[in-house]
């Protein structure tokens, strides 16, 4: 059956902000190591990483504030003097004194012959790379004007951005923009990945992440506890080979319940990804006038629109929601869904307009072993939030969603999460090619099926989500992300979850 690597590396696991500022300091301690020492080790890395990932930039445009994140700018700005770069280096406020470890780095720079300017939009076009190290995690609240102001001319221009730790104006526990935030190309973050770079706009404004533990990750692994973890599609070993003896019988009976009228193909993605995903047997329940255009070129999946319950007690795992609608005949079907598995309890998979026929009846649903699989806007419904709520602080409107429907959410969007009520894990594959209809029932099938075939519920939604994003970026990757149809997924689904 399908395995997880265990021990997940530093590089799987997020942080909140204050973790990694106060236990870095102290992991760093335990190795003989000094702020400054981390500082320095900070600055010579960034500089490293735009010459490897950055090659043919020669002048350096360097943006500091006046905190840590400042010292690490100025360090990384001497590195850069000393290897031969051209460096131009702005304070949003040049004559504002900085303290501590902050003003050694910059006595450092001045000492070696540096200047600090006053930032001009002009100087853009004296530079082929910026490096944004303006504002650190420490920040809180709405930015003020001045950064606002050299964020956006810094947007506005076209050349690359390497941001340092985070993008400036990003919270780094929620991926929220405060107010203003660099969009950056990379984004090189040190000690512990932050969980505000991983999901949601936040994971849009770091570009590619780049982690860099600074040589103190075993010890702050150590001390520190992890909120989170990162799904890659390469952590788990998959599903064993089928033995020879084995039968459709062997390998689950998945219902799929949706296509009201005019909605059939929803609930045929769903089961057509339930069979690419490995399911013996696949029935989809559907209004009368959808059974054509679901069984339609795809013979293997059967289709019935009577005996719901004969159909429900046939199955061993259920998938409600695609094209199910929200009149009567959808509201009656989802009741006789919910009535038959809080009665006999299987595991269930819902989605799509059951979840909104679930928000709007405020119905408290017992079921032992479900999952819910909303985007930004059925989980507002969910929790009586608004969307731009939810997609400020993703992590915990998912941990509010699994806590009040005692449920595992799978929060779909960039950075899918998903949260079981006490581990939360997010994907690093997915791409906006994926933003497409359809594309949220596939990864509902793909869930379903594997635990129709025994998966585990949390260990199937890890899978669930990882291989349909992976698959989704292989397929951006081979044909472009514009034009993606859900329906190209199911090749590739299919050659992953056999490897």
């Amino acid at each position: 059956m399908l395995h997880k690597n265990t021990a997940p590396s530093l590089t799987q696991k997020l942080y909140r902000a204050d973790q990694v500022k106060h236990f870095e300091l102290e992991a760093a301690a335990k190795l003989g190591l000094s702020k400054f020492e981390l500082m320095q080790r900070a600055g010579k890395v960034v500089f490293e990483r735009c010459i490897s990932l950055m090659p043919n930039t020669q002048t350096y445009l360097i943006l500091v504030g006046v905190g840590n994140n400042a010292g690490d700018g100025y360090v990384t700005a001497l590195n850069a003097v000393n290897a031969g770069k051209t460096v131009i280096l702005c304070a949003v406020d040049p004559e504002r004194e900085v303290i501590g470890d902050v003003a050694r780095a910059q006595k450092a720079w001045l000492d070696n012959g540096g200047k600090i300017e006053a930032f001009s939009p002009e100087l853009l076009v004296r530079c082929d790379l910026i490096i944004d190290a303006l504002l650190g995690i420490g920040i809180a609240g709405i930015i003020r004007n001045e950064f606002a102001d050299v964020i956006d001319a810094i947007n506005d221009s076209a050349i690359p951005v390497i941001s340092v730790d985070l993008p400036s104006g990003l919270d780094a526990d929620t991926g929220e923009s405060l107010g203003r935030c660099i969009q950056a190309d990379i984004t090189i973050t040190f000690v512990g990945i932050k969980l505000g770079l991983t999901t949601g706009a936040g994971k849009q404004s770091c570009g590619q992440l780049v982690f860099e533990d600074l040589g103190i990750g075993k010890a702050f692994a150590e001390i520190a506890r992890s909120d989170a973890s990162a799904l890659d599609i390469a952590h788990f070993k998959g599903l064993a080979p089928r033995p020879v003896h084995s039968h459709k019988g062997s390998y689950g009976r998945l219902l799929c319940v949706g296509g009201n009228s005019g909605m059939a193909g929803a609930i045929r993605l769903s089961a057509e990804a339930a069979l690419r995903s490995g399911t013996g047997l696949v029935k989809v329940y559907a209004h009368e006038s959808s059974k054509v255009q679901i069984s339609a070129g795809r013979p293997e999946i059967m289709v019935t629109s009577t005996n719901l319950e004969d159909a429900l007690a046939w199955a061993t795992c259920i998938v409600i929601g695609p094209g199910l609608g929200q009149d009567n005949w959808s509201r009656a079907t989802y009741d006789t869904v919910l009535h038959y598995c809080q009665n006999n309890p299987k595991p269930m998979v819902i989605d799509a307009d059951a979840l909104n026929i679930m928000a709007s009846t405020a119905s408290f649903v017992s079921i032992d072993d479900y999952v819910m699989t909303p985007h930004s806007g059925e989980a507002a419904r969910l929790l009586n939030v608004t969307v731009e709520e939810v997609e400020n602080n993703r992590f915990v409107f998912a941990r509010q969603v699994a806590e009040r429907y005692h449920a595992t959410c799978v929060l779909k969007g960039a950075g899918t999460i998903i949260d079981d009520e006490k581990s939360a894990w997010v994907c690093r594959h997915g791409n906006p090619g994926m933003a497409t209809a359809g594309m949220g029932d596939v990864l509902t099938g793909i869930i379903g099926s594997l635990m129709a075939q025994g998966v585990s519920t949390p260990l199937a939604c890890q899978y669930g989500v990882s291989l349909h994003a992976k698959a989704g970026d292989i397929v951006a990757e081979k044909q472009g992300q514009r034009g993606m149809l859900a329906s190209d997924l199911f090749d590739t689904v299919r050659m992953l979850i056999n490897e």
